[in-house]
Order: structure tokens, then C-alpha cells, then sequence
């Protein structure tokens, strides 16, 4: 199986991680142009994928193989293109449960492109969850929350960041912190699905000081 992975910041052995399987061949490249070269591969993963134009232009020339995007905030009806959305946030593709939104098509479609994901995972350690086509998905709605909560408990001083890292690490065995989480993950990508989904849920509001903290609100 080849895998072509547009990726700037991982490298060939952290991407063994995703999709852990003998007979992986992994092709990492920097820009969706020189996937261009790559046609014959079995999957495409573009973990640094933006909903811009051109870039969808240029992936949409490799279907109709399997193409994966990173695409936690924006959706697929938005985004316009067959492509399967993934939450490729900084941890979550480690994980053994891959969270998968598939294009809206017709059932035979539908059908022979699960069936493509099956063959895909079975090939692999992991396995996946198809989700909704929503925002965030699931995980990331449930971390950006829970990140939200952390900045709205140290506004109030019930706590320092690093008193609220640590209990949650031990307290509820998460692998990082809530703030160190927002920092691995970008504060900014935190912030813009929290401002998304506060848009159609008010509890989705975002805290001050994580706005200000993703200079998306300036300091009084």
C-alpha cells in the first residue's frame, strides 16, 4: 500500500503511527503540486490542508482516489469535493479510533467508498467511526469545550494553568493538559471552531482570555 502524506511537520516515522501496517510504503511531500507525481498511490493524506480554492483544485486532480483532508472546522458541504474528512489535530490520528466523514452521494456510492475504507483499515491497526458532517466533528467539539472551560476557570483564579494542567493529567488521565493541548494544537484553530460553533450555540461562547490568547481579541 503506498500513502502519500502533504505534510511539513511530520515525519515518515511519526505517520507509521496513523496507519500502522507492514506493507506501507509512505511518500512524504511538502506541497500538493507534487502529488502531481504520485498517481499510482493507494491513499492520499493531506494533513496540512486549507479550504482554499486552488488547493482543492489541485487535490480533486487525484480522484478519484482515495483522498483524506484534515478538515476539523470546515465541512465537506463547504469544502465542495469528494474528498474524506479527517481530524488530523495534533494526537488524534495516534489514536486507534479514526473519526471519518464520507461525501454525501449516492447509496451505491456511498457503499463502495465505506467498502474502500474497510479494506483501507483492515490492512491497518486502527479502525474508524463514521461521524456526522458537522464542525469539529465530535472529539474536537469535546476538546475545544473542555479547553474553553480551563481558560474560563482561570479567568475566574480558581486555579493557575499549570494547577489545571496537572489535575487534569492525573485527575482525569488525559495525555496532556487542557492548555497544553490548545498550544500543541494551535490556539487559533481552538478559538475559530469555538467562534463557529458559538455562531448556532451560545455555549459554545468562547472565553476572553482564549480569544485574547489567539489574538483574536485585544487586551483592555
Amino acid at each position: 500500500m503506498t500513502v502519500v502524506v502533504i505534510t511539513e511537520g511530520k515525519t515518515e516515522k511519526d505517520l507509521a503511527a496513523i496507519f500502522p501496517a507492514a506493507d506501507c510504503t509512505w511518500v512524504v511531500i511538502k506541497t500538493v503540486g507534487a502529488a502531481q507525481e504520485h498517481k499510482d498511490a493507494d491513499l492520499y493524506i493531506d494533513l496540512d490542508f486549507t479550504n482554499e480554492p486552488h488547493r482543492k483544485e489541485m487535490l480533486s486532480r487525484l480522484l478519484p482516489a482515495l483522498v483524506m483532508v484534515n478538515a476539523v472546522e470546515p465541512t465537506l458541504a463547504e469544502i465542495g469535493f469528494p474528498f474524506v474528512r479527517i481530524n488530523g489535530w495534533p494526537g488524534f490520528l495516534e489514536r486507534s479510533i479514526h473519526e471519518v466523514v464520507i461525501p454525501e452521494e449516492t447509496l451505491d456510492d456511498s457503499m463502495k467508498l465505506i467498502n474502500r475504507l474497510k479494506r483501507l483499515y483492515e490492512r491497518s491497526e486502527n479502525s474508524y467511526r463514521l461521524v456526522a458532517d458537522t464542525p469539529g466533528m465530535i472529539s474536537g467539539r469535546i476538546l475545544a469545550t473542555i479547553i474553553n472551560e480551563a481558560y474560563f476557570t482561570w479567568e475566574a483564579d480558581v486555579s493557575s494553568i499549570e494547577e489545571i494542567d496537572i489535575a487534569m493529567r492525573l485527575g482525569t488521565n488525559y495525555p496532556l493538559g487542557p492548555f497544553e493541548w490548545s498550544r500543541r494544537i494551535g490556539l487559533e484553530k481552538i478559538a475559530g471552531l469555538l467562534v463557529r460553533l458559538s455562531a448556532d450555540n451560545a455555549r459554545y461562547t468562547p472565553a476572553s482570555s482564549l480569544l485574547k490568547a489567539a489574538n483574536l481579541l485585544k487586551y483592555d
